[in-house]
């Protein structure tokens, strides 16, 4: 395996990627020792592009291992536009499984690939932040910084 570090806005990053795609990006307690491909520089720049404000979107290669559910959740996900996030009732509706809410939440819960399969986009019906394994502090610093990337709605939500 091969891991880059990036020292972002929302604290150390670690982009870690096999030889052809990038498996699991994250904020872990301890840092791997950098040990970078070509795949997760490539990575690290998008990101950094991203924290600029410079990308919304994210082309690199990545997979994640899960069930055939799970693939749906996150393929979902990535069609959430940044500076709209959505409520877990409304991905579900959106999946036309309305009652399936819990496994998206859970599902959504499993991702490893925060920010680029962006599941801080998700938001509890009554806009309340609900879980994200990084922290709450840091999905509310993303969908602000989101909303203001794209110009929707308040520079600042009210959360």
């Amino acid at each position: 395996m091969f891991f880059s570090i990036l020292n972002s806005p929302i604290g150390q990053m670690v982009i870690e990627a096999s030889e052809y795609e990038i498996c699991a990006i994250g904020f872990p307690a301890e840092l791997p020792l950098e040990n970078p491909n070509e795949l997760s520089e490539m990575a690290k720049e998008q990101f950094r592009e991203y924290f600029e404000e410079k990308r919304k979107h994210f082309d690199f290669p990545m997979s994640q291992a899960g069930t055939d559910f799970q693939q749906k959740v996150w393929d979902e996900l990535r069609r959430i536009d940044a500076g709209k996030p959505i409520s877990y009732a409304a991905l579900a509706k959106r999946m036309k499984n309305p009652l399936a809410i819990r496994a998206i939440a859970s599902a959504n819960g499993r991702n490893n690939l925060m920010i680029a399969v962006p599941c801080h986009r998700v938001i509890g019906s009554n806009g309340d932040l609900v879980g994200f394994s990084a922290g709450l502090w840091r999905k509310k610093w993303l969908l602000e910084h989101e909303a203001k990337m794209t110009s929707i709605g308040q520079s600042t939500l009210a959360f």
